[in-house]
């Protein structure tokens, strides 16, 4: 329900994923013969009290607000939450505010709309289609909260809210807008649901993500919700606002046609986009000492995701063992859309606490990730992230299905001088 909470249980290594009984997916319209086929797992990361929406906040009537997506309401509500954290008010002199974002596919309108004819015929298609479609996610929170910066949805399956947060990277540097909200949103309907186990499918045989473990078998899904609020640093250190962290630099990319499917990932194009990233950011390899990896779990996706990282850190440095990973994906499930701003958000606040997380369910590496070649562990511990001779750095890393792959390297916020607390 808040950053607090979410740093409070990514630190304790809790495993944020609901077993689901029988009776519930019942409810939610599971088949009896799909409950009773031992390879339906029934497990799913779930955004809790996801129905709830303050309409009359946003000036929204019952009506309209019966048609959003839940997807839509929980962004538009995180994008006021975000401002405010930030201390902006929108209706003042804040400058030109952009938005960037995108979300998954609307069950909602497919499981509530679309079998709901009454429902449909009282709002007309043309309004279902507003209050749903994907299109529309970004546009509303600039409608109603006057918000009159650029406002692009984007959609790379599961890298798109870490591709939107890049984009407002380049909308900012190049004075398109002077602050950019970024993220994304993931929620569907219904939301108690499980999966169905195939061998050799992205999906976990028991619900549980592995992480670069030697019983890695796949993700399990899950939901989430996140925007974060980017501007030029050096206004925003002029402007005394309280920085998080800082994006030193960030990119996106495509694998193109040289891998084994349209569905696979690239060892190459991954390892492209993340020294470009670095490159961008003017920084070393050896300075990063912790990467919020895609880590899916996947038979294919680990082996390809340490090498392309290996490939990428051996350009600048020979050290091993030195930097530690981790993915989110082990707490909360594969959030899709939303997955790299869940990432991002959890790097931003290890930074601030000066912590590593642990990264769950890992207890032997999987043998073909030959981490021990490597500048990479995986970290299973709570431990304070030591200082070096650079300020702390990360990489966080997102990769669509299609092959579009974003890679954003962050470094711990400056200190605040006292000029600049006195200004905030």
């Amino acid at each position: 329900p808040t950053l607090a909470k979410y740093w409070e249980n990514i630190r304790d290594g809790i495993e944020l994923i609901s077993f689901l009984s029988d009776e519930s997916l019942r409810e939610m319209g599971v088949d009896a013969s799909l409950l009773s086929n031992s390879d339906y797992v029934k497990a799913a990361g779930i955004v809790e009290d996801a129905a709830y929406f303050d309409a009359q906040f946003f000036r929204i009537n019952a009506r309209e607000a019966e048609i959003l997506d839940p997807q839509h309401r929980l962004f538009l509500e995180t994008a006021w939450h975000a401002l405010e954290d930030a201390g902006l008010d929108p209706s003042s002199n804040a400058g030109m505010i952009g938005v960037y974002g995108g979300c998954s596919e609307s069950l909602y309108q497919q499981e509530n709309l679309l079998n709901n004819q009454d429902a449909l015929a009282a709002v007309g298609h043309y309004q279902a289609l507003l209050g749903t479609g994907r299109d529309y996610l970004t546009t509303r929170v600039s409608y109603k909260l006057n918000l009159n910066g650029p406002s692009l949805t984007v959609q790379t399956g599961c890298s798109t809210s870490l591709v939107a947060v890049h984009l407002a990277c380049q909308s900012l540097l190049g004075f398109q807008c002077d602050v950019a909200l970024a993220g994304g949103a993931s929620v569907g309907v219904p939301q108690k649901f499980g999966h169905l186990y195939q061998a050799g499918m992205i999906y976990s045989p028991d619900g549980h993500c592995r992480a670069f473990d030697a019983k890695a078998q796949g993700i399990v899904g899950g939901e989430g919700v996140g925007i974060v609020v980017l501007k030029r640093l050096d206004e925003a250190l002029s402007d005394g606002n309280h920085i998080h962290a800082v994006i030193r630099g960030s990119a996106i990319n495509n694998d193109g046609a040289f891998k084994v499917g349209y569905t696979a990932p690239s060892v190459d194009g991954q390892a492209e986009v993340i020294a470009m990233a670095q490159a961008v950011a003017d920084v070393e390899p050896e300075t990063i000492t912790y990467i919020e990896a895609h880590g899916t779990a996947t038979p294919l996706g680990d082996p390809v995701e340490i090498a392309a990282l290996r490939n990428a850190f051996w350009a600048g440095t020979d050290k091993k063992g030195y930097c530690a990973i981790g993915s989110v994906k082990t707490n909360i499930g594969h959030a899709d859309a939303a997955a790299g701003i869940a990432g991002l958000l959890k790097t931003v606040l290890a930074l601030q606490h000066r912590q590593l997380p642990p990264s769950l369910h890992f207890e032997t590496p999987n043998p073909e990730l030959n981490l021990a070649d490597s500048p990479f562990y995986v970290n299973t511990t709570l431990r304070d992230w030591p200082q070096g001779p650079t300020p702390r750095r990360a990489g966080v890393s997102s990769f669509g299905i299609g092959g579009t792959n974003a890679h954003i390297i962050l470094e711990e916020a400056p200190p605040r001088s006292t000029t600049s607390a006195s200004q905030s």
